[in-house]
């Protein structure tokens, strides 16, 4: 269990379509004070799975960070998607990764790209696009 499971049930919970919150908003949520990196690195707050516990916690509940102001304290949770996640979907572990474990370049690429776009059902990427690429041009 994350200690930031807190922040993922309180967005579920929530109808809107976005959720304007203060950081002292987020650690009455949580439970406890944020770490200094939220207030002084702006990355803290991106929607990269890679990037922090809390980043998943969010994501988790179908939302994404935006409207970030690190001077005000103050981001807005806006939701990914029209309908809210079923409980079912909240991670109540995340395995850690191992350390020694190489990825190789294109799995952590595509890792890193899933959900970024989609190819339709019966779509040939390998067809020609109808350009014609002409090398002494």
């Amino acid at each position: 269990m994350s200690k930031y499971e807190p922040l993922t049930h309180f967005l579920i919970d929530k109808d809107s379509h976005e959720v304007p919150m203060t950081f002292a908003e987020i650690e009455k949520v949580v439970g406890f004070k944020l770490p200094e990196k939220a207030s002084g690195i702006r990355a803290w707050w991106s929607n990269n799975p890679s990037n922090n516990v809390m980043t998943r916690a969010w994501l988790a509940a179908g939302f994404v960070s935006e409207r970030v102001d690190m001077g005000a304290r103050r981001l807005v949770f806006r939701r990914k998607v029209d309908r809210r996640p079923s409980p079912t979907t909240v991670p109540t572990h995340t395995p850690p990764s191992s350390p020694g474990r190489s990825l190789g370049l294109l799995t952590r690429i595509r890792d890193r790209m899933a959900g970024t776009t989609s190819i339709p059902s019966g779509a040939d990427v390998t067809a020609p696009t109808g350009e014609v690429w002409d090398a002494d041009r």
